[in-house]
C-alpha cells in the first residue's frame, strides 16, 4: 500500500477524498448550529407559507421576522419573551410589506444587548379561526454585533484548512502512508492561528469577549477547540517519543477532532444573563 504514495494520482484521489470530508462536516456544522434559522415552507389553509424564523441577529437593527404568505385574508403576530425566563409573553402585530414582488407578513423584534436571547414564535390566522404553522415551535433569537469580514471569513477558511490537513494526514495514516507526523506541526499551526487567535477576534467583535471557554467559563465552542489543541499536542509528543506509533498517534487525534466538529458550531456560546441585568437595573434604581 506505501508504494500507492508514490504515484501522484493515489496522492491527488487521497487529497481529494480529504476535501469531501472537510465539505460534509462544513455542511454539517452550518446546518446544527443553534444560529441555523427554522425554514418554512408550507401549504396552510390552502395558501403557502414560506420564509424562515431566523435565529441570529447582527448590528444594531431589530431583528426582521418575514413570512411570505399570498393569501391577503390570513394576519399574523409574534409572540415573544426574553430567554431563559418565565416573563409575561410580548405580542407584535404583523403587517404586509411588499418585497420583490411578493407579500410578506413582517413583524420586528426589539433591538437588544449583545448575547441576549429571545424566544419568539408566530401565530397566524384567518378571520377567527387561528392556523398553526407546522413548525410553530418557540425559535431563539442571539443578538450580536457584526463582525469583520476580514476577521470572519479567513477564521472560518483557516479552520476548515485545518481539518482538511487533519483529514488527509489520517488517511494516509490509515493507507499505511510513512511519516504522517509530518502533517502535525501545519495541523497545529493553522489550528493555533484559526482557534486561537482569529477565533478569539471573531469572540470580541460579535460578544465583546475574548475567551469565554475554560477557565472563564463554559463556552463550548472555546472548549472544543482547547480540546483538539490538546489532542494533537499530545499526537505530536507521542511521535517525537515512539515514532513507530505515529498512525495511530494521528488517528486518535483525528477521532477527537471529529468528536469536536460533530458537536454544533456556536452551542452553550454567549449568553446574557437577565437576572444579572435585573439585578443591576433594581439597584441603579434604588428599588
Amino acid at each position: 500500500m506505501q508504494d500507492l504514495f508514490l504515484k501522484r494520482w493515489f496522492r491527488w484521489v487521497i487529497g481529494v477524498l480529504a476535501f469531501v470530508a472537510m465539505f460534509a462536516m462544513a455542511s454539517y456544522q452550518r446546518r446544527t448550529g443553534p444560529t441555523w434559522p427554522v425554514s418554512i415552507d408550507e401549504s396552510l389553509a390552502g395558501s403557502t407559507i414560506s420564509g424562515e424564523l431566523i435565529r441570529t441577529q447582527a448590528g444594531d437593527e431589530d431583528a426582521r421576522v418575514a413570512l411570505e404568505i399570498a393569501a391577503a385574508d390570513i394576519e399574523g403576530e409574534v409572540v415573544w419573551r426574553r430567554y431563559p425566563t418565565q416573563d409575561e409573553w410580548d405580542r407584535i402585530v404583523m403587517v404586509r410589506e411588499q418585497v420583490n414582488g411578493a407579500s410578506e407578513l413582517v413583524a420586528y423584534l426589539p433591538l437588544q444587548p449583545i448575547a441576549a436571547k429571545l424566544e419568539y414564535s408566530v401565530r397566524l390566522w384567518r378571520a377567527r379561526d387561528e392556523l398553526t404553522l407546522p413548525h410553530s415551535e418557540t425559535a431563539v433569537i442571539r443578538f450580536r454585533d457584526e463582525v469583520p469580514a476580514w476577521v470572519l471569513i479567513p477564521h472560518i477558511v483557516v479552520m476548515f484548512l485545518t481539518l482538511w490537513i487533519v483529514f488527509r494526514a489520517a488517511l494516509g495514516a490509515l493507507f499505511g502512508e510513512m511519516g504522517v507526523r509530518r502533517y502535525i506541526p501545519s495541523i497545529l499551526g493553522f489550528l493555533i492561528f484559526g482557534g486561537f487567535f482569529l477565533g478569539p477576534l471573531v469572540q470580541k467583535y460579535a460578544f465583546d469577549a475574548w475567551w469565554t471557554g475554560w477557565p472563564f467559563g463554559g463556552d463550548w465552542t472555546d472548549n472544543k477547540t482547547l480540546a483538539a489543541l490538546i489532542a494533537w499536542l499530545i499526537a505530536w509528543w507521542i511521535c517525537k517519543k515512539w515514532p513507530q506509533v505515529q498512525r495511530v498517534a494521528v488517528l486518535l487525534a483525528t477521532v477527537v477532532m471529529i468528536v469536536v466538529y460533530l458537536i454544533p458550531h456556536s452551542i452553550r456560546g454567549s449568553e446574557l444573563d437577565w437576572e444579572e441585568v435585573d439585578a443591576q437595573t433594581t439597584a441603579s434604581t434604588g428599588g
